[in-house]
Formats: structure tokens, sequence, C-alpha cells
């Protein structure tokens, strides 16, 4: 069996070295490193692939949120209401804005922002709602757009984990997340589903406004060389990495759909475990791209397998073992702890197994059979 790897970036690349290279190699022989053609090609490219208007290239998925703040012209005091179990990045950059983060719980099925909580979060002072697009899977994204829309809120999408999922409207029409709201944003981080080889991020917008407004903001607020509209940062996609993401794109389909099929197998085989909370797959899943395959244990014995599994030479994670209402640079007396029951207990019974495009059924069998083994 070939060495477990939690992501198999090697791997990959070994199937598409020859256009990785290729686009590297043009960076080299054209000095282009900064805002070159490659730049360009890979957003027109994304913007076809997506269905948006604009994709505004960055230098990381942070910016990217940030960056997206900054072009709604938040200010600060104001109230952003995200979800209290994900990754720091969505609430640090309302953080360092000065705007206000507010925390809601999340849904105990598929793990995205309440939409309780959200409804009884909106205060006076609310301007916009993050929904994250947690582990892969695409949030409820008509009813956040209506209460958005009842209550004249600004939508950003954190779609770092969930690039290239489908959502399906009420009315049954597909559009590709990250593109719904007023505004997305997406890490091109090395292990995400489409990752280039250092830090990358882009926004999406179907605004021409503001996708003007931030394209001046990722780069110095410069419209034209030396003359600054409006007060930006310094967030550019490098060539090289817009190299690698121009090459890797016309794949991420084929990326996608392994990974589900890979999610497929986990859940059909550790479904026969009661204690096992698995991640139900559709036979037409497009709603989730699996970023992260995580289950719940839910006998207590989550902290067990983890060394357990480790042992054995199965790499695995907790996603996440903090509350953000618990991180002491986020604490705030606002919060209760019986206002996040449900991200209380994902805390203590979520776990994330080995996922990624070259999984393949030797190893997907010797990581289940081992966790039913230990749970039996």
């Amino acid at each position: 069996m070939k060495k477990l790897q939690m992501v198999d970036l090697k791997g990959q690349y070994e199937k598409i070295k020859e256009e990785v290279n290729a686009s590297i190699q043009e960076v080299l022989e054209t000095n282009t490193y900064i805002n070159g053609p490659l730049v360009h090609q890979f957003q027109k490219d994304l913007e076809d692939y997506l269905g948006v208007k604009h994709v505004i290239p960055c230098a990381n998925g942070t910016d990217a949120l940030q960056i997206a703040m900054m072009g709604l012209d938040l200010k600060p005091g104001d109230e952003v209401i995200t979800a209290d179990f994900t990754f720091a990045a969505t609430v640090e950059v309302i953080a360092l804005l000065q705007l206000t983060p507010v925390l809601v719980d999340v849904d105990m099925n598929n793990m995205n922002i309440s939409l309780d909580g959200i409804r009884k979060a909106i205060t006076p002072r609310t301007k916009a709602i993050v929904p994250v697009h947690l582990f892969g899977r695409a949030a409820n994204m008509d009813a956040i757009m209506e209460i958005a829309n009842e209550h004249n809120l600004y939508v950003i999408e954190d779609n770092a984990q969930a690039i290239g999922a489908d959502y399906t409207s009420k009315d049954g029409s597909k559009v590709k997340v990250g593109t719904i709201g007023h505004v997305g944003a997406t890490s091109f981080f090395p292990s995400k589903n489409l990752g280039c080889y250092g830090d990358g991020g882009a926004i999406f917008t179907n605004d021409d406004k503001l996708a003007h407004t931030l394209r001046g903001i990722v780069n110095h607020g410069m419209y034209e060389r030396y003359h600054h509209d409006v007060v930006g940062v310094n967030s550019r996609l490098d060539s090289i990495q817009a190299g690698v993401l121009k090459a890797k794109l016309p794949h991420l389909d084929t990326y996608n759909k392994a990974r589900q099929d890979a999610a497929r197998k986990y859940s059909l085989a550790l479904s026969v475990n009661s204690n096992i909370w698995a991640p139900t797959i559709c036979e037409s899943c497009d709603c989730h791209v699996f970023h992260q395959y995580v289950i719940r244990i839910t006998n207590g014995k989550r902290d067990g397998l983890l060394a357990h599994l480790q042992e054995k030479g199965i790499p695995c994670a907790i996603y996440y073992p903090i509350p953000l209402h618990s991180q002491k640079a986020y604490a705030d007396s606002r919060y209760k702890e019986e206002d996040f029951p449900v991200t209380n207990q994902l805390c203590k019974e979520v776990i994330a197994l080995p996922m990624h495009t070259e999984l393949d059924d030797e190893q997907i069998k010797f990581i289940t059979d081992t966790i039913l083994e230990y749970l039996k």
C-alpha cells in the first residue's frame, strides 16, 4: 500500500508535471513575475469556469476576505455575522478592520452557519453576513440571500474550501458557490481543491463598480502607477502561482469528482457503526466537493481514535478543536456557552480523515477497517 498522507500533492503533481513545469518556465523566461500574462490568463479562465463577471486575483485567501470587506466600505463598529465553527481567518479579518464580529452557532447536519442563528443576531448595526462553505459543502444560499435582502445586508461568501461546488437554487438553476453573494473570496493554499505551490487567493463578484474598487485595493489603491485613488494593500497573485493554477484549473472537476468518490466509499464503509456520523452523499453529489472528509464520533472515543489512527500511521486531524468564541483573541462577554451547543459538541466529536485526489481503494479500506476495529 502507498504511504498514507493527509494530502498527496506530489502524486497529483506527477500527473500534470509537464503542464505545470511549462507554465513556470514561461514565467522564468519572460521575467514577468508580478501581474504578468499568466495572471490575466488564469483570471479569465477562472471567470469562465465560475460563470462570474469578475475575478480579482490576490495574494492569499485571508487577504481576499479582508479586501472584499474593504471594497464594501464597511465602517469600524459595523457588525458582521459569521459562523463560530470555522477557521480563524474568517473572524480575524473582521477584527483587523475594527468591525464587530458576531459569532453564531452552526447546523448539526451540515456544519454550516445556522439560519436561526443569523436571524437572532441581526441588529440595527448589522451590515454583512459571511457564510462559510465549510469543508466543501455549500451553505443554504437561497435562505441566506433572502435574510440579507430583507435586512439590506451584504453577503460575503467565504469559499476557501469549496471552489468548484455547485449550488442548486429553489428554481432549479445551478451556479458555482462563491458567485451568489455580493462578493466571494477563496484561497489557493496548496492543500485546497484548487491549490498553487505557495500562497494565493481571489475575489469574485458580478458587480462592476465593486470589481473596479477591488482591483485598486489589491494594488496599493492604484489604477494608474503612483496615483493612489483608494486606500489599498499589497496583495497580488504572483505569476508563477498563477501559472500553476492555470495548469490545474482544467482538472478541477476531475479532482472534485475523485474527492466525492472517495467520500462515498468512506461513508458506505463507516455507516455500519452507529457511533459514527458520516456525511450522506447522493449519487449526483455536486454541492459538496470534500475539501475535508469529516466524521463525528458520538460515543466519547474521538480522542482515543485519534491517537489510535496516529499509532497506525494514518494521518488525521481535528478541524476545529476550539470554538472561535473560546479563543483568547475573540472572546467577548456577549457570548454565552449556551448560545453555541452545536459548535461545542462538534469540537468534541469531529475528526478529519485523509482526503485528496490520489486516494485509492486499498488505502480507504485500511483506514475504515482500522476505525471500525477500534470502535467495535
